[in-house]
């Protein structure tokens, strides 16, 4: 049947299930709107503060569900808002698929009023980016976007449209979406009997688990896989939840952040099992001195990671639920007793730990975790409180932690959480925030009050760009340039302007009280936490150092004191 651009775009989107949009309409994109406003009882379209706003709340929505989420703008500056959104999935392997349309065809290339070749913009950071032209080229182009976000390592996608393209009519045909197989085609065989031979002869093996188990929905055969091989685990910020963080296994965090028994762990290591990760920096510290005593198999979906970082003695390319199935099927029960005692003596000896005779940070995230039994859906921003969230959150499930890993987006957070609330409307969502990060997109907590997203922002306020303000203490003599925000900006005030409750606290027992309220609360809350201005995240590794060499305030003490 002959249908018009716009219509085609939303049929598409319909064909691909997709429930919920997260928008702002502007002139070139106004024909899609149109046609959208007439599928309202089909499609959602949540109206954010500003595009970027919607491509942090599309992404939190696909990390919350493993859904492709979507994203509309217009052209110009509507396109360029979505970009660091855009960035934020491309770099944590999130599908998306952001929607842009752009002045006519016939006013291409003529610096036209807000045109900008947003396709352009995009290709460094997008899986796929095109610009549509007519109306026969839509359909094809839009299917194509959805199979190239969620195969293999899923990531986003942009389609820019001509405005002449949705008004154009062209031929519709329905179809029902390819089923995307689980990418197993490069899975060696040889690598795996030599991964089974290596995991048989060790005596000292440990799991690092990142982010690639979490998109796979890998956590039963790593359960299965840590169980047989008896074997310590760790994750990655990325790789939360895809192994249980209440597990006797676990050791908490390896890297920068990382506990220090994960770290000495994996320097004592004989045999690293790598399960999608892909060696981060802030992971490795010293890519040199890494795991050096360690035999490294690394199992990945993108051939591009093995061996980028890290040298690696074993790869196998694969989808880490397949590959984990195919280990699991080929490895015997093995017994490292011990190993496994001399990792749980450190846990006792070099636990995570913080001042409790204050409100602190770590408290909040501890207090969250008792309060919501472990089962809330955790956002953050990036900085102190992210990491803290990382070390005393439990995370129990993949999918449970959304946070901006590899491009460390500030104002992330807000909008992350109001996608996966409105993703997860029975689950608890709490976005961790500093008052730096909320700063950044704070208008989208009028997005969350008018789209009935009830979540509660927590904001960790210091008063001061709280991480930078870490590294300038230990790094840099102590000279703040340009990391202290205390102006006197009322929180509490602001959030009640657009439309949520909030609460200032200053001692535990008021923030207790107030997230009691806050869970129990039909709006949207904000509960602004006034902290310490140089409380630091500890453990820390310096940048470039080993990671064994992680250190705390007691050793800053002890050094001081030398």
């Amino acid at each position: 049947m002959q249908l018009t651009g716009a219509q085609i775009v939303i049929e598409c989107l319909k064909e691909q299930g997709v429930d919920t949009i997260f928008g702002y309409p502007g002139g070139t994109i106004l024909n899609v709107y149109d046609e959208l406003y007439k599928h309202s009882d089909e499609i959602k379209h949540v109206l954010t503060s500003h595009e970027q706003g919607a491509s942090h709340a599309a992404d939190g929505y696909a990390r919350a569900t493993g859904k492709v989420g979507v994203c509309f703008a217009t052209s110009g500056p509507g396109a360029t808002n979505l970009v660091t959104g855009i960035a934020t999935a491309y770099m944590d392997s999130v599908p998306l698929v952001a929607v842009t349309c752009n002045v006519g065809v016939n006013l291409l290339g003529k610096d036209s009023f807000q045109e900008i070749d947003i396709s352009g913009i995009t290709m460094p950071i997008t899986k796929y980016s095109h610009i549509v032209k007519s109306a026969e080229e839509l359909a094809p182009a839009l299917r194509r976007a959805f199979q190239i976000a969620k195969t293999g390592r899923p990531g986003p996608v942009l389609i820019d449209i001509a405005k002449n393209a949705t008004a154009e009519k062209a031929e519709y045909v329905k179809e029902v979406p390819k089923i995307i197989a689980r990418s197993t085609d490069k899975i060696n065989q040889n690598s795996i009997e030599a991964a089974v031979e290596a995991i048989k002869k060790a005596k000292k093996p440990v799991v690092f688990v990142g982010g690639g188990a979490v998109i796979a929905d890998a956590e039963k055969e790593l359960k299965t896989f840590v169980e047989k091989i008896d074997a310590p685990v760790t994750d990655s910020l990325m790789g939360k939840g895809a192994f249980d963080g209440t597990d006797s296994h676990y050791m908490g965090m390896l890297g920068m952040h990382g506990t220090k028994t994960a770290n000495l762990s994996v320097c004592d290591s004989d045999c690293l099992i790598v399960v999608g990760s892909r060696f981060s920096d802030r992971v490795i510290g010293n890519a040199k001195t890494f795991a050096k005593k360690a035999k490294i198999i690394q199992i990945d979906v993108d051939a591009a990671e093995i061996d980028k970082n890290i040298l690696t003695d074993i790869s196998i390319v694969g989808d880490a639920k397949s590959v984990l199935e195919i280990l699991n099927s080929k490895l015997e029960d093995l017994k490292h007793d011990e190993w496994m005692e001399k990792v749980e003596k450190l846990k006792k000896k070099v636990p995570l730990s913080y001042d409790t005779n204050k409100l602190t940070g770590p408290y909040v995230i501890e207090e969250i975790y008792k309060e919501t039994n472990g089962d809330a859906i955790i956002c953050t921003e990036v900085g102190q409180h992210q990491m803290w969230a990382a070390q005393y959150y439990k995370f129990k499930k993949p999918h449970q932690l959304i946070t901006s890993g590899g491009l460390g987006t500030m104002g992330y957070g807000l909008g992350a959480s109001i996608g996966a609330k409105i993703a997860c409307p029975d689950k608890t969502v709490i976005n961790i925030a500093g008052d730096g990060c909320f700063r950044m997109n704070m208008n989208e907590l009028a997005t969350a009050s008018r789209s009935g997203a009830n979540i509660i922002e927590v904001v960790i306020d210091n008063r001061v760009l709280g991480m930078v303000r870490q590294w300038q203490t230990l790094f840099y003599e102590r000279r703040y340039a340009s990391t202290i925000i205390d102006d006197g900006v009322d929180y509490v005030k602001l959030a009640e302007s657009m439309g949520a409750k909030a609460y200032k606290v200053t001692t535990k027992e008021e923030f207790n009280a107030a997230f009691k309220e806050a869970l129990n609360a039909d709006k949207p809350v904000l509960i602004d936490v006034i902290i310490d201005e140089d409380d630091k995240v500890f453990p820390m590794v310096a940048p470039g150092a080993n990671i064994d060499e992680a250190f705390d305030e007691n050793d800053l003490n002890m050094k001081a004191n030398d």
